[in-house]
């Protein structure tokens, strides 16, 4: 049986983030060989304050046979911000993709949503499977398109990150679903690694992957804010995008 997931925060948040976090759990429940992964005791629910607002943050983490680690996290600032943010980290045995998703948003909605497979080889171009099979999606059109940051090479060629409007929500939330079951669907059908020079390869670029993803300026920012440079460094290093080494 899997691991239960339920959050009393996702209750409070913007509906978007609550259903794309009911469909993450949905997805992986359906496809995945759930079970606990080991979060460090004082960072799997913490509490804080930004600029006199009250922060909550939950994090779930789960394993599988093909994923190292699984993150999902919440997180809550007064009632003017809401966050979910995502990854997949693959066991260093398999040379697939690193879905992320993240979405920021509040009473207003949503104002920036990313969702991507990020190739890991170092031309940065996905497998041939994956490729073919996200080249075959539906088209998926948003009204508001937002530029990826500088750092953001690690990103590939079918990365969605929009400003959804209106019923685009609910497109947003279709095409992560997609992505989603794809990613299972094509992980749980890759063989294994065995050669050490291209597990080497997959860690390589995993922590390419996570080194640019803690250039993020603005996650850095609020944790400091909150909690302190020692303790954001240790959450960016330990939680977030931390790599074998």
């Amino acid at each position: 049986m899997a691991p239960s997931m339920q959050s009393s925060l996702r209750e409070q948040q913007y509906p978007l983030i609550h259903h794309l976090a009911n469909c993450i759990e949905d997805v992986w429940r359906e496809y995945l060989e759930l079970s606990p992964y080991q979060v460090p005791g004082d960072l799997g629910y913490i509490e804080g304050s930004l600029e006199g607002e009250r922060l909550v943050i939950e994090n779930h983490c789960y394993q599988t046979p093909q994923f190292r680690k699984l993150h999902l996290e919440l997180a809550k600032v007064g009632n003017g911000l809401d966050i979910l943010h995502c990854v997949m980290f693959p066991n260093p045995e398999y040379a697939i993709p690193i879905f992320g998703a993240d979405l920021v948003g509040g009473k207003a909605g949503i104002s920036a949503a990313i969702a991507d497979l990020s190739p890991i080889h170092s031309d940065r171009t996905l497998p041939q499977s994956y490729h073919d099979a996200l080249s075959n999606l539906p088209t998926a059109a948003f009204s508001q398109p937002r530029d990826l940051p500088e750092w953001g090479d690690i990103f590939s060629e079918f990365c969605l990150f929009v400003r959804p409007v209106g019923e685009e929500e609910k497109t947003f939330l279709s095409r992560v679903r997609a992505f989603l079951t794809l990613h299972c669907q094509l992980a749980i059908a890759t063989t294994p690694l065995t050669a050490k020079l291209e597990i080497d390869g997959v860690l390589a670029g995993q922590r390419y992957y996570c080194q640019k993803q803690q250039k993020n300026d603005k996650t850095r920012r609020v944790l400091e804010k909150s909690f302190g440079v020692e303790w954001a460094e240790r959450y960016m290093n330990t939680m977030l995008f931390d790599y074998v080494a």
